[in-house]
């Protein structure tokens, strides 16, 4: 007998792109259009995303048949808003848009966020009108004044917008030290600082802000966290009391923050208005206790302030002030090593007090 012979192998459908299917005019009817076939389209039959022309124009007959309207009225191209451009083959254009859509898949994300070269993002205007502009910002709105654009930042770095600052607020009837009075105003050195000092003593709403301030603070202040005693001196207060007061003072400059890029620390005002904004005392506050004894206190100048506690004194009619200090800033999350550093206990304390450098009492050089 013959060898039988094996079965002829069952035909495998080969691999390769899915057949699109295509759409005809005839097979659409208003039972078949769901909302799925353009909002959940297959990327297979739809690679563009887009409606067909043929689709489209059987849509069109339908809903005109329905309305009782001649489907031959309107032409497709407006009922297509989303295309402007006409699609007679459709299969040529899924094969160009696959094609770009790998393509831009490929570049970085970077380069998908470049600027428009030709300034398309907006209007600029000359620095003159900001200029102008700034003649009407209230100084608790110079911050936001100068967020708007760097035009805008640039004008609150000049010397005339300061200037004009000062005159717009100056009154005949404030008491200004010497060096904040109009005379002194025309050298450029330490402008702005002087201006800001100076608002301080005339302008009203900043003048409430620092007269609010209560002897005894409601929660201990903790911006002084590892900031460095730069001086420290003490001096005796006779006044109408008929007890004799210490004041102690301790001048602090705080710690600049830390930025991640190490290329920039912030923003710069340009070359030519540096005098203006040179300030020796940025960042610099002073803590000021009064007490009613004498108490000796050891040199802390040069170490790192890393404690402060208010509580009550032990007569219970007084607060008792403890300072901690260090020979090296204290990490985030760890607490200071009460052996290794310098205790200063004052007690009985009669006010607390910390001033900013623009504080109207906070004392500054009137070479400055």
């Amino acid at each position: 007998m013959a060898p039988r012979g094996r079965p002829a192998a069952a035909a495998m459908p080969k691999r390769g792109a899915r057949k699109r299917l295509k759409f005809r005019a005839d097979d659409v009817c208003s039972e078949r259009v769901t909302v799925a076939d353009y909002a959940n389209s297959d990327p297979a039959v739809v690679k563009s995303g887009r409606v067909k022309k043929a689709v489209a124009n059987a849509v069109q007959q339908e809903v005109k048949s329905l309305c009782g309207l001649e489907a031959s009225c309107v032409p497709a191209e407006e009922v297509l808003s989303v295309s402007g451009e006409s699609c007679d083959s459709s299969d040529e254009m899924d094969t160009k848009e696959s094609i770009n859509g790998r393509t831009a898949s490929r570049k970085k994300k970077s380069k998908r966020h470049k600027e428009d070269p030709d300034g398309g993002g907006g209007e600029e205007y000359p620095i003159d009108i900001w200029l102008l502009l700034a003649s009407y910002i209230r100084p608790e709105d110079i911050v936001r004044f100068s967020l708007i654009c760097k035009k805008a930042w640039t004008v609150t770095c000049t010397a005339a917008f300061w200037t004009r600052l000062y005159r717009r607020h100056y009154s005949l009837d404030a008491y200004l030290p010497l060096r904040l009075r109009p005379e002194s105003m025309e050298k450029l050195h330490c402008l702005r600082a002087c201006v800001i000092r100076s608002l301080y003593h005339m302008y009203e709403p900043f003048a409430s802000r620092v007269s609010r301030n209560p002897a005894i603070p409601d929660s201990t202040p903790s911006t002084l966290k590892n900031s460095r005693c730069l001086l420290f001196w003490c001096k005796k207060i006779e006044g109408n009391r008929q007890e004799v007061m210490w004041e102690f003072n301790f001048k602090f400059k705080k710690q600049s923050p830390r930025f991640k890029s190490k290329c920039c620390k912030g923003l710069q005002p340009p070359i030519q208005y540096e005098e203006v904004h040179t300030n020796p005392d940025q960042d610099c506050c002073l803590l000021q206790i009064t007490t009613f004894n004498f108490i000796f206190v050891p040199i802390v100048m040069g170490m790192t302030f890393t404690l402060f506690t208010i509580n009550v004194s032990t007569d219970m009619r007084h607060h008792r002030v403890r300072l901690v200090f260090q020979d090296a800033p204290v990490r985030n999350g760890k607490k200071p090593r009460l052996e290794q550093g310098v205790q200063v206990v004052l007690d009985p304390v009669h006010s607390v007090r910390l001033l900013d450098w623009w504080h109207p009492q906070y004392p500054f050089s009137p070479k400055a």
